[in-house]
């Protein structure tokens, strides 16, 4: 086991420092190619000093974690859960690519909101389905545990879903997550910031069953996250784009999906359910009284209209996020 963890700890550090090397190198070459940012009109009027950073910052660190990760897994061939991490792997790139996309349309045709919502709900719900029934057949089974639950019940309380259940929910956590992450993402360093935090725990239960190929790549994506952070914290150099977020919301959800601890995420994540429930309490309360609860949505903007400096909001959400992530090891009691 020392081994192994040393194996991981080398992923971590290794896509850290390409991430790191690549940033050095993609940063200028997106500055020439003009792939700037475009901030939006409704969006805190501070903001608008950001417009032409370079975005789309999610290639470099990406490119970092499937490189490193894909060494690893083919390095051991006694590493378990190769497959599961070659899955995990696989969504990641494919939901990286859709966000990709997404901000090519932004920038090179103009399209200020990118895909159309339809088409990218459509690609993110047939990938989380795909998904779904590969982890089906790899085992995975179609029950579910319910967080602490081990307090009051020996090994917690399980729940079958069946089939049909378990990818409805699998689709539900994946593509929530990932469009959760895409909200969070409205600050220098917030979002990947918080979910370096929120892979912590995913990693550390990866490895409690046995699945070292998850844990691996997870362990990587942390280290690119670490890694972009070198750049991405304010004032930000770089912006990841819909290409960082939507894979890093996705590796996310797809992780609990594979391991089992899908509820579990509502905790670990709980800055990516609370920024995705401002939104949408905002948005219900203003069609039903023509009012507003917030400043602004999602909820970081509104602190930041509350007066708080940026680095202060992301600090505050960061701690936020480290709470989250202890209280989904407790969570874990006697499951």
């Amino acid at each position: 086991m020392k081994d192994l963890y040393i194996y991981i700890g080398s992923a971590f550090v290794l896509t850290f420092i390409l991430t790191v090397i690549l940033g050095r190198l993609f940063i200028p070459m997106l500055k020439r190619l003009n792939l700037g940012q475009n901030i939006r009109d409704d969006g805190p009027a501070k903001h608008f000093k950001k417009t032409g950073t370079p975005t789309m910052g999610g290639v470099f660190f990406l490119t970092a974690v499937v490189l490193i990760s894909l060494g690893f897994l083919f390095s051991d061939a006694e590493l378990m859960g190769k497959t599961e991490g070659l899955v995990l792997l696989l969504v990641i790139m494919a939901f990286g690519i859709i966000g990709f996309l997404d901000d090519f349309i932004k920038i090179a045709l103009r399209r200020s909101l990118g895909l159309r919502a339809k088409e990218k709900l459509l690609l993110q719900i047939a990938l989380a389905m795909g998904f779904g029934i590969v982890v089906m057949m790899l085992g995975r089974g179609t029950s579910i545990l319910v967080p602490f639950s081990g307090f009051f019940v020996e090994n917690g309380l399980i729940y079958d879903l069946g089939i049909l259940g378990f990818l409805v929910f699998a689709v539900l956590v994946i593509v929530g997550s990932s469009n959760a992450v895409n909200l969070t993402d409205g600050l220098d360093g917030l979002a990947a910031g918080s979910v370096f935090i929120a892979l912590m725990p995913l990693i550390v239960i990866s490895l409690m069953y046995d699945k070292e190929g998850v844990a691996l790549v997870l362990a990587a994506l942390a280290g690119g996250c670490l890694g972009f952070l070198v750049y991405n914290c304010h004032p930000a150099k770089v912006f990841m784009g819909d290409t960082g977020s939507l894979a890093l919301g996705a590796a996310v959800g797809a992780a609990a999906v594979t391991i089992g601890y899908e509820l579990f995420l509502v905790i670990i994540g709980g800055v990516f359910v609370i920024e995705t429930l401002s939104v949408i309490m905002q948005v219900l309360y203003f069609k039903t009284t023509g009012r507003r609860i917030f400043l602004m949505s999602p909820l970081h903007h509104h602190f930041e209209l509350k007066g708080l400096s940026e680095t202060k909001v992301v600090m505050l959400f960061w701690g936020f996020s480290f709470v989250c992530a202890l209280m989904g090891l407790v969570a874990m009691y006697n499951v």
